[in-house]
């Protein structure tokens, strides 16, 4: 039985994975804004859930929530960060307040969440960080600046920790995910190919995390894919991109 902290759990991949983690017998610390989703999971698993609701691009907020696993728990076996969102940019209307929006949805609450929970993560025997980052850093694609760069600043972010923490013994796995089917890709006005059901997503990840592998991609031969176009010449990879934009932005640009 492990304690658990995992944020963005009210819905998605989180929502999912949090039901596989509690039926396995872990105990979790869920944390995200819907604090009526959590009181769901935590009326379900009494016994289980430590509900811990909050706005985690606040730094106040989250570092309460840290102080109260602290006091509950004592320490985390593992932390989960799995919260986040998703915007895609008019460059015809560039707007860099959305740029900053999903930076601080993604990064900025990311790296409030690893200060509060290292000190807890430090306690326990084998320490475990998981971050789901995007499948998107691989390669460059039309309207993701925001997305894709706040996804790739929490790569480049947890890759350099892995490095300087792991003489703690504190083991960090990057998540990254294709196109799963999730309330925030529903939303998405273009195709998305080889989308994976949100339950087989979180089965995949939850059946792999005790491995502590340095990554955790899928579906296999989308990440394929997107690995050797971004082989390709810097040349090739602007004509391809081009045709995958959309005429409007095209035309706006």
């Amino acid at each position: 039985m492990k304690r658990i902290w995992l944020t963005g759990a009210s819905s998605g991949i989180g929502a999912a994975l949090a039901e596989i983690l509690l039926n396995q017998g872990h105990l979790l610390a869920v944390s995200a804004r819907n604090a009526q989703a959590l009181e769901t999971l935590h009326t379900a698993f009494p016994q289980q859930v430590l509900a811990l609701p909050g706005d985690l691009t606040d730094p106040l907020q989250v570092r309460a929530i840290g102080e109260q696993i602290g006091q509950v728990w004592g320490y985390l076996d593992q932390v989960i960060l799995n919260a986040g969102t998703c915007e895609y940019l008019d460059a015809g209307h560039f707007e860099a307040n959305m740029i900053e929006r999903v930076m601080r949805a993604n990064v900025f609450s990311a790296a409030y969440c690893v200060e509060a929970a290292l000190p807890l993560l430090r306690k326990a025997k084998r320490p475990h960080l998981v971050a789901v980052c995007s499948s998107v850093t691989y390669l460059p694609l039309p309207r993701a600046e925001a997305y894709g760069a706040s996804k790739a600043a929490m790569r480049y972010l947890f890759q350099s920790l892995r490095i300087d923490v792991a003489h703690e013994g504190i083991d960090v796995t990057v998540v990254s995910p294709g196109f799963v089917d999730t309330p925030l890709t529903q939303h998405n006005d273009f195709p998305m190919p080889m989308r994976w059901p949100v339950n087989k997503a979180a089965t995949y990840i939850a059946t792999r995390l005790d491995k502590r592998p340095l990554e955790i991609a899928f579906p296999g031969p989308f990440i394929a894919v997107l690995r050797l176009l971004a082989a390709l010449p810097k040349r090739l990879q602007l004509a391809l991109g081009k045709r995958m934009a959309r005429p409007d932005t095209e035309e706006s640009s």
